[in-house]
């Protein structure tokens, strides 16, 4: 079978693995990485026996498909670019800055047949997969994600940064549309917000608390999930379900007449996954799992909330 051609754009923290899983598969060629830093593209590809390049336009005509990991500002031009020349396209969330550049890159992408995944890594966490199972009408969820300050992904907001994750994952189990949004935050540290706090109210009924922060004094990375028959915890971190329910039976422990399921899976590679489902949507033509219109529907709440913030700020220092 002949194998995908596939390029990085952007190998600095997260493209460099992105250029890592690429070149161990098997039915994969890394044709090459980019970044407008010459030394650290060719520290990558010598690395991992490929080209350097400084200009994305460079792969153009030499791959079939692309991860694009570069700052979110520039999300929209470059995968414009790849879309434009027949080139499918992993982008990194958020998939861009507006709905506007989301709607284009989705147009192109359809127009032309190709694939547009969006980067939302927690879908391939094993204890994300696992919930499918499990979570089956959300009543209320409560999730936390917080970050030790890294002075990277500081060119949008912890809403575009962290928060978005958890949004995609809460419309993907909630499966109604957003009612409402409350919503607030804060820029700490940096010039965007730096920690946020929104409540989702869908039409179903179901409220969602999402926090998130990267001025944290530890990282966590955690959902709570009440439904009719089950409390779910979710450790991202660890890979852990724990699953409360009431038991018939008089069960003696930590919370008496409960039965306490803990679930624990073995250390997967969650980007490796993302990665392969991508080449394997691109090899057979497949609609990937978070699709450039999946992604849109993310993207649609956290800007709505960033807006709220955003002018509560203005409000405040006026």
């Amino acid at each position: 079978m002949k194998k995908v051609r596939v390029g990085v754009v952007g190998v600095g923290y997260l493209g460099k693995f992105h250029a890592e899983k690429y070149a161990k598969m098997a039915d994969v060629e890394l044709v090459g990485v980019v970044d407008t830093n010459s030394s650290q593209a060719e520290k990558i590809a010598e690395y991992y026996n490929t080209h350097a390049y400084t200009r994305h336009h460079q792969l153009f005509g030499n791959v079939d498909a692309v991860s694009i990991a570069v700052p979110t500002p520039a999300h929209f031009d470059v995968g414009m670019d790849f879309l434009n020349h027949d080139v499918d396209v992993l982008i990194e969330k958020p998939m861009t800055t507006s709905l506007e550049e989301a709607d284009k890159l989705i147009e192109a992408a359809d127009a032309k047949g190709l694939i547009l995944q969006v980067g939302h890594l927690e879908r391939y966490n094993p204890a994300v997969v696992a919930l499918q199972d499990i979570v089956t009408a959300p009543l209320f969820i409560e999730s936390h994600r917080l970050s030790i300050y890294k002075d990277r992904n500081v060119d949008v907001s912890v809403v575009l940064d962290l928060m978005i994750h958890d949004i995609d994952i809460i419309l993907n189990f909630v499966q109604s549309e957003v009612k409402s949004i409350h919503a607030a935050g804060a820029p700490v540290i940096c010039e965007h917000v730096d920690i946020a706090n929104a409540r989702l109210e869908f039409e179903n009924g179901c409220v969602a608390n999402v926090t998130a922060s990267r001025i944290s004094a530890k990282n966590q990375r955690k959902i709570r999930i009440f439904q009719k028959d089950a409390y779910v915890s979710v450790d991202f971190a660890k890979q852990e379900i724990t699953v409360i329910r009431r038991s018939d039976d008089d069960v003696e422990g930590l919370i008496p007449g409960m039965d306490i399921q803990q679930i624990s899976f073995a250390k997967a590679d969650a980007l490796e996954d993302e990665l392969t489902a991508f080449i394997n949507a691109v090899s057979r033509r497949e609609v990937p799992r978070v699709s450039g219109r999946v992604g849109r529907q993310a993207l649609i709440i956290a800007l709505s909330i960033m807006e709220q913030i955003d002018a509560a700020i203005g409000n405040y220092l006026r």
